[in-house]
């Protein structure tokens, strides 16, 4: 009898115990869920597992270095706008890729432009973390030294005294996230049936370094200007510059379904940031080294237009993003985007479609 008792106990705590990890798991698994979780008569759930893509992406940056005061200098560079190619790969909510400049593909991996790009996207929530070198082929698009001083002998002249580095990490969070599909756009992982937008909310952190030459800026002006060279200011006399920037922004999207798989998005975000700024004015004197700490408004916007039958998709997005930093002295701002086609292909239907597949 005791034994029995004994057993009976046994086997109740174990049961108890396996109730209460199964209670665990399914709550577990409908938080998971919650996160993919969508009203399908507005957005059509992936039904594969995998994807893979081929993308061509077209990039653009543009970089305005000045100085304030009545006889503030400033500089404006950018580099020839490239081509990149490179492979993608999916599996459900994960996106990630490397894009390789082919133009330049002889050059060494320190100048050479590079980009790799790694996207998490579910229903509620998404994340983007991009690492980006831009190269060194810059060429002075504009130059102002002060009143009186004609400039225009440098426009367009190559300079490869700058070398850009962008790192960052982006997430957003989508309000309307049961009608409204971001990643129908910009992850081709499900299809908008119904035209449906939502406002979303985000936070980002980046890292920007350029390294600037200024004394191969200083030899091009005498040499090219002559008689009309002038010296640089000393708050564009810096050998490096580190910008720490941390934002919260606020933005609306809207997808616009024009026609059967077919969809256009615009996606416009206003970002609040704190930045904190290093800089070193002489690699050699400590005493030169600058730091400042500042607020300032910061931008991206998101265009799509896709077109996506569930097996095959193909489409172009564009991603435009715009940095400012400003102090007494020395402001910067940085204007880069890109302009993305891309073809993909999706496979291994999830256990809910194979029978549909099949």
């Amino acid at each position: 009898m005791i034994l029995t008792l004994v057993t009976l106990q046994v086997v109740t705590q174990d049961t108890l115990q396996t109730e209460q990890s199964e209670k665990k798991m399914s709550w577990l698994r409908r938080t998971i869920r919650g996160f993919s979780y969508i009203d399908e008569r507005y957005v059509e759930p992936q039904h594969y597992n995998w994807s893979v893509m081929l993308q061509a992406t077209h990039t653009y940056d543009y970089y305005r270095l000045s100085t304030s005061g009545s006889d503030g200098q400033s500089v404006w560079l950018s580099p020839e706008p490239n081509f990149k190619v490179g492979p993608y790969f999916g599996w459900r909510w994960i996106f990630a890729g490397y894009t390789f400049d082919l133009k330049h593909a002889d050059v060494s991996m320190k100048d050479l432009k590079q980009e790799i790009d790694l996207s998490i996207y579910s229903a509620q929530i998404g994340a983007d973390i991009y690492y980006r070198r831009t190269g060194v082929d810059y060429k002075i698009r504009k130059l102002n030294l002060g009143k009186n001083v004609d400039t225009r002998k440098m426009d367009g002249v190559p300079f490869d005294g700058i070398s850009v580095g962008i790192t960052g990490v982006n997430l957003y969070y989508i309000f309307n996230h049961q009608r409204f599909s971001y990643p129908a756009a910009f992850a081709q992982s499900t299809i908008q049936k119904i035209s449906c937008g939502s406002w979303m909310v985000g936070v980002t952190y980046t890292q920007n370094t350029i390294e600037f030459d200024h004394e191969k800026l200083q030899s091009e002006i005498d040499e090219r200007m002559g008689s009309q060279a002038v010296k640089l200011d000393s708050g564009l006399m810096f050998n490096s510059v580190k910008y720490y920037n941390s934002s919260a922004s606020v933005g609306y999207a809207y997808n616009w379904v024009f026609a059967k798989n077919c969809l256009f998005c615009s996606s416009l975000s206003l970002a609040l940031a704190y930045k904190r700024s290093r800089g070193e004015t002489d690699e050699n004197s400590s005493k030169y080294h600058f730091d400042f700490n500042n607020l300032n408004i910061d931008g991206i916007g998101r265009f799509g237009l896709v077109y996506n039958n569930m097996r095959w998709y193909a489409g172009a997005s564009v991603i435009v993003r715009a940095y400012n930093y400003r102090k007494s002295r020395f402001a910067a701002n940085n204007i880069f985007g890109s302009l993305n086609m891309y073809i993909g292909y999706n496979f291994g239907a999830r256990s809910r479609y194979k029978k549909k597949k099949g």
